[in-house]
């Protein structure tokens, strides 16, 4: 009866300040573990792949972090699943807690020189258990902070999810950016990279004790029903766009997020610069989160999520050339500014459409399942990717090519599907009576 009265407070008056931030801070964290591997990569690479060439050995650092998108839908199926069984807050506890082991034994894992092969060996490994907690994590954290909130207040509610999970790129480029300035190139490689593994994996009990505190949103009659209640058919229209406009967002995304290894091994730019663009292009995101939060509630999710791709798609190529020609901290740090807003502003609604486009027996499970199978083909491929093809032609324009054929992609996916904010949706059901 407790809880039952909970949940109802919950609906009637939204998720208290505490609990939000409580959300807010376990969603951040895991996103700074996952993330921070990419930041240093150069140096995960020295520590795990020596002997090779530094292209070689950075490819082979990139492939161990794209390993990590391979388990991500099955900690969304499995994780995202019992979310939808058990209920959100057990299930975000439980990613929370898979994904401090893995940052920690990551983190202290000895080097290709102490242990040989098994270096290389058991990153793979922790990486692998990185990606299925963080996949885990995205169906039950989206889904409570959008059951929790009233109708008019999703998008906002939803950005805030958003912006948590930017602000652990400013908080890993600031680490990157203190660390590469207090440190040689080669303690860098030695032992700092580890440093900023091991500050995440600090903050991991205080955040589970934070959110055992949470009040739980699935309804207490939706727990343990029987499997195969809902049937899964008609919301398959829903999983295919939502893997489309997801891929074209996790592109665009992690092309950016590509930016410091970008600066630093391609175009040769200083390493502390480099670091600069992340914590840029952090900061960037995170206001573009809560404005388009702001935005979806009151526009609706479709041109908040049109406008912005559009435009990001338009101006990609001419950001990168100016990148490339000029190589100096300025231009690089207004184009990564200018980009990353856009990518934020347009990225945030679709996590929001997806779960108001589900029943609440679907909802974890099928945001686990469709944004990790998005991240894990198309995200986890980019950096790789882009790395590779930059390798083969010496073209430093590949991002700005690779990131505008995805948006496109994106943008007609957008177009295709119908609002679901309730506001506009409300007013468009109106009009629609109105003329019949």
């Amino acid at each position: 009866m407790a809880e039952a009265a909970a949940q109802a407070d919950v609906r009637s008056r939204g998720l208290p300040a505490r609990q939000i931030a409580a959300v807010a801070a376990g969603n951040a964290l895991s996103f700074y573990d996952f993330i921070t591997f990419t930041f240093f990569a150069v140096q995960i690479g020295n520590t795990f792949f020596p002997g090779k060439d530094d292209t070689t050995k950075l490819l082979l650092s990139l492939a161990t972090f794209g390993v990590g998108f391979s388990t991500r839908p099955l900690g969304g199926l499995v994780i995202g699943s019992m979310g939808d069984r058990l209920g959100r807050k057990p299930a975000m506890i439980l990613s929370f807690s898979l994904m401090g082991f893995a940052l920690l034994g990551l983190a202290l894992t000895p080097s290709y020189a102490a242990i040989g092969i098994a270096a290389p060996i058991l990153a793979v490994l922790f990486r692998m258990l990185q990606g299925f907690a963080l996949g885990g994590e995205i169906g039950p954290t989206t889904v409570y902070l959008i059951e929790a909130a009233l109708p008019e207040h999703r998008g906002f509610y939803n950005g805030l999810g958003a912006a948590t999970q930017d602000a652990s790129v400013v908080a890993a480029g600031l680490v990157g950016v203190a660390l590469s300035g207090m440190l040689s190139p080669q303690a860098l490689n030695d032992y700092g990279w580890r440093i900023a593994f091991l500050l995440g994996a600090a903050i991991v009990p205080f955040g589970l004790l934070v959110r055992r505190t949470l009040a739980e949103t699935l309804p207490m009659q939706e727990r343990d029903r029987p499997q195969g209640r809902t049937p899964l058919g008609p919301h398959l229209p829903v999983a295919v766009f939502g893997i489309v406009m997801l891929a074209s967002a996790t592109i665009s995304n992690y092309a950016l997020d590509y930016m410091t290894t970008y600066a630093n091994h391609t175009l040769h730019m200083q390493t502390t610069i480099a670091f600069g663009a992340t914590l840029v292009i952090g900061s960037f995101m995170v206001m573009a989160d809560l404005l388009s939060g702001w935005l979806s509630d009151r526009l609706g999710r479709k041109p908040v999520m049109i406008v912005p791709y559009a435009a990001m798609m338009l101006l990609a190529l001419p950001a990168y050339l100016a990148i490339a020609h000029f190589r100096t901290a300025a231009v690089l740090f207004a184009a990564s500014a200018g980009l990353a807003f856009l990518q934020s502003l347009g990225g945030g609604p679709m996590t929001t459409w997806i779960t108001e486009s589900l029943p609440p027996s679907l909802r974890s499970g099928g945001i686990g399942v469709i944004y990790s199978v998005a991240i894990a083909v198309f995200g986890g491929t980019t950096q790789l990717m882009v790395a590779w093809i930059i390798s083969l032609t010496g073209n430093p324009l590949t991002p700005a090519w690779y990131m505008a054929i995805a948006l496109a992609i994106g943008v007609a996916a957008m177009l295709t599907v119908r609002e679901t904010a309730p506001v506009i949706s409300a007013r468009q059901n109106r009009q629609a009576t109105a003329r019949r």
